[in-house]
């Protein structure tokens, strides 16, 4: 039995078959709702339940709290309904554009610009017309059936020749993608993958003046919207914070310098939080959200694409939001929830 979803304000409808969740039938749709992980870990496609009934699967509990499933908040990415319903989120232009594709890649390149970072190149099938946003994401697909996220780190104009996707890779130890990465991958390997997935990727219709904020591996979509702005010469003002333990982690340092130097209107602020002796570091340091406050104590008027690391991003959400004045729906957000996050109690 199938079960009819309205989205408002928008209006967008779309059918849900049975035991399937309201946004596995809006991706296969084409509708644009909101979402991130796909797996009830990051929360970014929180939204309001205003008629019917639905049920949830697993989830962590502090993406969607007791209180807020009571006061009728949802997961879309978990929730299965059980009527018709009725939907309150933000229709997001463009997140449905591309069509969602299962395809075969092989390892063209792979590098290792920092101990724990690889930057992999995988080619494309010439017989596909795989199609995305800067910043949006894959889903490799595991022997056993398992599934790892990794956000494209080029802009689909800039896919070379053979056409190929980048990729910044952050080794996990005992990870089961991140060791194969490591240790026994190796160039010309296949591998399987389905995508594009994720909202996380440039509004292009806004002149308002941008903050970029990336923890670690988290520049990779960061570094696609950038070669995007570029692409598209938009001379919106843009800030880009980089936040690394390290220097050493900063491991496209001279790529953001470059791409700052290049445009106008792009600053680049790196910020280390645990800056070592050998690193001779002259630049910021702290946490990373702490400084785009203490340079901009009113975010009123801006937009910030945040991404990395969970803490990172939850923190500058509620600080820019609470203390800045950053319109909560200006802020877009692609929390890196890793697999030992998503089962932490």
């Amino acid at each position: 039995m199938n079960f009819q979803i309205t989205v408002q304000p928008s209006g967008r409808a779309f059918e849900v078959e049975r035991d399937e969740t309201i946004l596995g039938a809006a991706i296969r749709g084409g509708i644009g709702l909101p979402y991130g992980c796909r797996d009830g870990a990051c929360g970014s496609c929180k939204s309001r339940l205003l008629e019917g009934r639905v049920i949830h699967g697993a989830h962590q509990p502090k993406t969607l709290t007791e209180a807020e499933e009571a006061d009728g908040l949802i997961l879309t990415c978990c929730a299965t309904p059980q009527t018709d319903c009725v939907l309150e989120a933000r229709t997001v232009p463009g997140a449905g554009e591309f069509p969602v594709l299962k395809l075969p890649s092989r390892v063209l390149s792979m590098s290792r610009p920092s101990g724990d970072v690889a930057i992999i190149k995988l080619q494309l099938p010439a017989t596909q017309n795989f199609q995305f946003h800067a910043g949006q994401y894959v889903e490799f697909i595991l022997r056993d059936g398992a599934r790892r996220s990794y956000s494209m780190a080029n802009a689909p104009h800039n896919l070379g020749t053979p056409a190929a996707i980048e990729l910044h890779i952050r080794h996990m130890p005992g990870g089961k993608f991140t060791d194969h990465v490591f240790g026994t991958m190796k160039e010309k390997d296949i591998l399987r993958m389905e995508g594009p997935f994720g909202s996380f990727f440039l509004r292009e219709d806004s002149d308002k003046p941008i903050v970029l904020l990336a923890s670690g591996t988290g520049f990779a979509p960061i570094k696609a919207i950038i070669e995007r702005m570029q692409h598209l010469g938009l001379a919106r003002p843009t800030t880009l914070y980089w936040g690394c333990r390290s220097k050493a982690d900063l491991y496209l340092h001279d790529w953001a310098l470059q791409a700052a130097a290049d445009m106008p209107h792009l600053t680049y602020v790196p910020v280390l939080s645990d800056a070592k002796p050998e690193d001779d570091w002259q630049g910021r340091s702290g946490f990373v959200h702490q400084a785009v406050m203490n340079d901009l104590p009113d975010l009123s008027g801006h937009q910030v694409y945040a991404c990395g690391a969970p803490i990172v991003v939850e923190s500058a959400q509620r600080d820019f939001v609470a203390q800045c004045g950053l319109p909560a729906d200006e802020f877009y957000a692609d929390s890196f929830t890793s697999e030992a996050d998503k089962h932490a109690a």
